[in-house]
């Protein structure tokens, strides 16, 4: 719900923001960026995709920032619980991962927008925005990369091996980079055993790989791939 401050002449409404972001400086950098706008307002911070669940309940808040990792959990399986939910606030995706690997997932997802945490604050500025407005957000070469695959139809192959994954497959491959075990990604995303290594199968025979050494190796470079970008 926003607020309404009625002054001479001028009428702002006070959009409200949840932040969930597991990096306490990024969250400051987000609340110091809204308190310099007069229709903007952080209304509550949480590392918590659960707390977060809550939030918005509670709180009713006009749109979500969320980042793609939070710990052991991924922001897009965040988004789609809450549109599961039936909640329709705007969310835009804040991530330091490339936007050719996740942006398209993040709007399947649910997500209003996708911008990188490199991008100066003017841009994330004119993000929430957008979204706000109930546009979608993305960076102009993301959206000229969609447009063209738009008007060549069809995809063909993956233009990266790991953009055949499946977002579950992805979010298991990059917790394998983080050095979790069958059991502790079980553990973590709320599954069976046997479902992981299930998952762990098919991102083998996706990504080409001969065997687990392959797969830990593989999951462990794109780990620090992902977080050298």
């Amino acid at each position: 719900m926003s607020g309404a401050t009625n002054g001479p002449g001028a009428d702002t409404t006070v959009h409200r923001i949840l932040i969930v972001e597991d990096h306490p400086i990024v969250r400051d950098g987000i609340n110091e960026l809204a308190c310099r706008e007069s229709d903007l307002s952080v209304c509550a911070q949480t590392a918590d995709p659960q707390e977060a669940l809550q939030l918005i309940e509670d709180l009713r808040p006009d749109m979500a920032i969320v980042d793609i990792s939070l710990g052991n959990t991924s922001g897009l399986e965040l988004t789609k619980r809450i549109r599961a939910r039936g909640h329709m606030l705007p969310i835009l995706i804040l991530s330091m991962h490339d936007e050719a690997i996740y942006a398209e997932r993040a709007l399947r997802a649910g997500a209003s927008g996708y911008i990188m945490k490199k991008e100066a604050s003017e841009l994330l500025r004119a993000a929430i925005r957008q979204v706000l407005s109930g546009g979608i957000y993305l960076s102009q070469a993301m959206t000229a990369r969609l447009v063209r695959s738009l008007v060549r139809g069809q995809k063909g192959p993956p233009a990266y091996p790991i953009d055949g994954l499946t977002d579950r497959e992805l979010e298991i491959f990059c917790l394998i980079g983080k050095g979790l075990g069958t059991r502790q990604i079980a553990e973590a995303l709320h599954v069976s055993i046997k479902t992981v290594e299930s998952h762990r199968a098919h991102i083998k025979d996706k990504l080409m790989l001969q065997d687990a050494n392959e797969l830990l190796l593989s999951a462990i470079r794109w780990a620090q791939e992902q977080s050298i970008g």
